[in-house]
């Protein structure tokens, strides 16, 4: 009985221990499902949704002006207009670039920036239909969403405008008009023209195929035209007369080729052959090329650049010919900030993904029918944070620039079919219509959440420069571009 007694005493005991401990966990469990949300992040998003109608409106049009670099006078002045009309201070034209624009609302710090692009591509106007189907043939279209990038982030600067207003929180919001992403990139001149300078934390977002932090640092890249003259004569007359332009180009172009073999696997190298002569009885005194070259980093770009630029006297010898290399612009890779990142990655988390209707998820799957990809239709449930890779491959941008200068926080929300291919038709169709307008909300409304804690928390904003310094050390930043103004009026256009 005694053995029995304690046996039933130590029961007891752990029972109690177990009961002590679920009640704990009970009350800890209970007490963060009653957390009451943020009442700041709830308003931003309440105004993001009184404003959807406006937003979409603005998006509309900047979708059928279909303008490409450093042209989108009617895109620009939609955007700055609007801020306006909201109360924002808008500075207009700066860095030299007419369509280049600050929006700017309160005072003092922290001065949190977000940018927005509104550039077309050209030739790949299109309907808001799913399937390819011109809306003006071989004119520009949207083909990157940014007819949805500027205005969801003016957006939701106006939606943080709004608690300054209200002096529910203190500081400066500044919304960037950054023109001509797609090429030239518009930012470099920006940042050259100081307009970053004294910005805390930057925010930026881009449509996608899917919804995620941009944890990724893409490719760093340079831009360059070589050019080649010759002499003119007869093609079949007296040819030796001649010294072709044209074959220095081909054989630039071959030497380029041959070249690929043994470069890394994280390079890229494109060319676009702009002017190769004009008639076929002519030896033609002119050509050009338009050259690209990227690779995951800067420092490993360097060489690959040099050496392809190189490559253009060698072919000029072969060809007789004079040759004349000229830099048009780069971009450096993204300088990821984690800190920021896990901050938008929890509100991305709070907000949930983008609900679709049946309509839309049928449009999406006939999207993906005509480009030959799984019919899965539209996704956005919120991918994890990724680990950011040592070399991440997929596209570029100035944002990258940005980054070296100042933090920046950047979100991909989805407004097209996954696997929908970009720089294409599809992502046009879908930016002129409910799937790119959805997700051009949601990013209004993840931006702003994620500002708001920004504003509210000093300690954050520290904690995201102190990263940033860190990564940054003692490179000092200096734009890829050549002296001058920005190409507004550049024959690359």
């Amino acid at each position: 009985m005694i053995r029995s007694n304690s046996l039933n005493t130590g029961y007891s005991k752990k029972g109690f221990l177990f009961f002590v401990l679920f009640s704990c966990f009970a009350t800890i469990s209970f007490s963060q499902k009653k957390a009451k949300p943020n009442p700041l992040k709830t308003e931003v998003q309440q105004a993001i949704d009184t404003r959807y109608a406006d937003l979409t409106d603005l998006s509309d049009k900047i979708w059928s002006f279909e303008e490409i670099a450093f042209q989108e006078t009617q895109s620009a002045a939609a955007l700055s207009d609007y801020a306006e009309s909201l109360g924002f201070k808008v500075t207009r034209g700066v860095g030299e670039i007419p369509t280049a624009f600050v929006a700017e609302y309160g005072s003092g710090k922290p001065i949190i920036g977000i940018m927005g692009e509104f550039d077309a591509l050209p030739g790949l106007s299109q309907n808001k239909v799913p399937y390819k189907d011109p809306l003006h043939v071989d004119a520009p279209g949207h083909g990157c969403g940014h007819n949805l990038f500027g205005v969801a982030s003016l957006g939701a600067a106006a939606s943080i405008k709004d608690l300054i207003e209200k002096g529910e929180i203190k500081g400066t919001i500044r919304f960037y008009g950054t023109p001509a992403e797609e090429k030239f990139f518009g930012k470099l001149w920006m940042i050259r023209a100081g307009l970053f300078n004294d910005v805390d934390v930057m925010m930026d977002w881009h449509p996608a195929d899917e919804t995620k932090v941009n944890a990724q640092k893409g490719l760093a890249l340079v831009d360059f035209q070589v050019e080649f003259r010759g002499q003119a004569a007869h093609a079949s007359a007296d040819p030796w007369n001649g010294r072709s332009a044209s074959d220095a180009l081909e054989l630039y172009a071959n030497g380029i080729n041959y070249y690929r073999e043994h470069i890394k696997p994280t390079v890229r190298i494109h060319y676009h052959i702009q002017d190769a002569g004009q008639v076929v009885n002519v030896v033609p005194d002119y050509s050009r090329i338009w050259v690209r070259v990227r690779d995951s980093s800067r420092e490993g770009l360097i060489p690959v650049w040099e050496r392809v630029e190189a490559m253009a006297e060698g072919a000029a010898i072969l060809a007789n010919v004079d040759y004349e290399v000229s830099l048009i612009s780069g971009v450096h890779e993204m300088l990821i900030n984690r800190k920021g990142s896990e901050v938008l990655q929890k509100n991305l988390e709070s907000l949930g993904p983008i609900s679709y209707t049946e309509e839309e998820q049928v449009f999406a799957k006939k999207i993906q029918e005509s480009v030959n990809k799984p019919q899965i239709g539209l996704v956005s449930e919120i991918k994890p944070l990724e680990e950011t890779l040592e070399h991440s491959m997929g596209g570029s941008t100035d944002v990258g620039d940005v980054s070296w200068n100042v933090p920046v926080i950047s979100l991909s929300a989805t407004t097209a079919p996954n696997g929908t291919p970009w720089h294409s038709w599809a992502v046009v169709a879908c930016g002129g219509m409910s799937i790119g307008h959805k997700g051009m909300g949601y990013a209004a409304k993840a931006l702003a959440m994620t500002m708001v804690d920004l504003y509210q928390d000093p300690a954050l904003v520290e904690s995201i420069q102190t990263e940033f310094k860190t990564k940054k050390g003692d490179y000092v930043y200096k734009g890829i571009i050549p002296d001058g103004p920005p190409p507004i009026t550049s024959k690359l256009q």
